[in-house]
């Protein structure tokens, strides 16, 4: 799905080039310059060069620490010695952390009690000061603005001040400068900042290269906010991208992503997982979610990019454990993991028949459950759980009509791939 900004809205000039030709003086020596890594495999399915804008690779692991510097480095001597504060689940957090320590500056970081341990931890070794509070990111965020009230900190926003999208926008100068014959950038939107700050540096260089944003169908504040012409709010944003996982726009960025960016589309979940797994395999890159949602806008729909197609992998800041489950699930949405149940006959030797059914149509099982209790089952009925590895979506379907074949009924199965109506 996508949305197009509409072109009767005024121009904003809250950031403009200069002042991320300011940003990118002050981050020499502190960000690095990520690599831009070419595609093989997308170029071959978009049919034009796409290149991989590698912010995975940045300190911290992400875009943040760039808005994060510039926003800190600006402040007053009298601000920074009040020191700073922030909410956040991961991203953000690091990067306040590592640039306040950078600039000498004592950081406070609000943290959901849920967030990763391993980016709660990596948060502390940049030096802040971490702080549990509260289930969600909104409590979270509360309680950091709480703070800044009570004690004079200046409390560090993620997305919606001018420095940060200012710091952000260095990424559309890096871009530039490494592939100057780019036609199309595609970026994750979550409250907009690095959308923003990206459009500013492109659009003022570049008016003619086309700037589409991404967001997960679940967060997507932005397409209702376009149409609405204001920021608007989204009730309980649902994805897996906890890095976009935003549910209203920020002021300052809406302004300038409703002024510069030329399209806003939206991924489903499925989509996600199959781009993280992508990321992996074919670009031999960790990519969490919300950095992997401009591969799945291209996944999504191959031939609506003109080429060349920079996409831009903000991050890669993701959990073990996160990863393995949306790994899990980017290979069922690939049709290359199958779950399924089905009844036999309890007798010895069905179990043996059966694998040796699946053993023929080539599938590999990883694992085998039996249920023979269930007081749905007759009374000489089991139930069998099978995981396989499978090689695509017309092997499911291969493996769905032998097992139909050979008068078998599947009563359920997960993602990967469509068995047929047969089995």
């Amino acid at each position: 799905m996508s949305y197009s900004a509409s072109d009767s809205l005024p121009f904003s000039a809250a950031v403009t080039l200069d002042d991320v030709r300011g940003a990118q003086k002050m981050l020499s020596g502190v960000s690095r310059v990520t690599t831009m890594a070419h595609s093989h495999h997308l170029s071959q399915l978009l049919g034009s060069p796409v290149h991989l804008k590698c912010e995975n690779l940045q300190r911290t692991g992400s875009f943040k620490l760039r808005g994060a510097y510039v926003r800190i480095a600006g402040l007053l001597p009298e601000e920074r010695a009040a020191g700073v504060v922030a909410a956040s689940a991961g991203n953000h957090a690091q990067g306040v952390a590592l640039a306040s320590s950078l600039l000498g500056v004592r950081s406070t970081v609000f943290m959901p009690v849920g967030a990763p341990l391993p980016k709660v931890a990596a948060t502390r070794d940049y030096g802040a000061e971490v702080r549990l509070y509260g289930q969600v990111v909104d409590e979270t965020l509360a309680a950091a603005q709480e703070y800044a009230e009570r004690t004079g900190a200046v409390f560090i926003h993620p997305f919606d001040h001018p420095d940060i999208v200012a710091g952000q926008g260095t990424l559309g100068l890096e871009i530039l400068e490494q592939c100057p014959e780019v036609r199309t950038i595609v970026v994750g939107i979550g409250g907009g900042g690095l959308a923003a700050g990206l459009a500013v540096a492109v659009k003022a260089v570049r008016p003619d290269v086309r700037v589409i944003g991404v967001q997960a169908a679940g967060a997507a504040a932005y397409p209702p906010s376009l149409a609405a012409g204001r920021p608007v709010a989204i009730g309980a944003p649902a994805t897996m991208a906890d890095g976009i996982k935003v549910g209203r726009p920020g002021d300052i960025p809406f302004r300038l992503v409703a002024d510069l960016v030329d399209e806003v589309r939206t991924v489903t979940e499925d989509q996600l997982s199959s781009a993280l797994l992508l990321c992996l395999e074919r670009a031999k890159m960790v990519v969490e979610p919300a950095g992997a949602s401009p591969v799945a806008a291209l996944l999504a729909d191959p031939t609506g990019f003109e080429g060349p197609v920079v996409a831009l992998l903000s991050g890669g800041n993701v959990d073990p454990l996160l990863m393995q489950r949306v790994l899990t699930h980017g290979m069922a949405a690939a049709g290359r993991y199958l779950s399924l149940r089905l009844r036999l006959t309890d007798r010895p030797g069905a179990l043996a028949t059966l694998l040796g059914v699946l053993s023929v149509a080539d599938a590999n099982v990883l694992d085998v459950g039996h249920v023979r209790t269930d007081p749905r089952l007759g009374l000489t009925e089991a139930e069998v759980e099978l995981h396989l590895e499978m090689k695509g979506p017309a092997h499911c379907a291969a493996v769905g009509q032998a097992l139909c074949e050979a008068g078998y009924t599947v009563t359920a199965q997960s993602l990967g791939g469509a068995l047929g109506e047969s089995a």
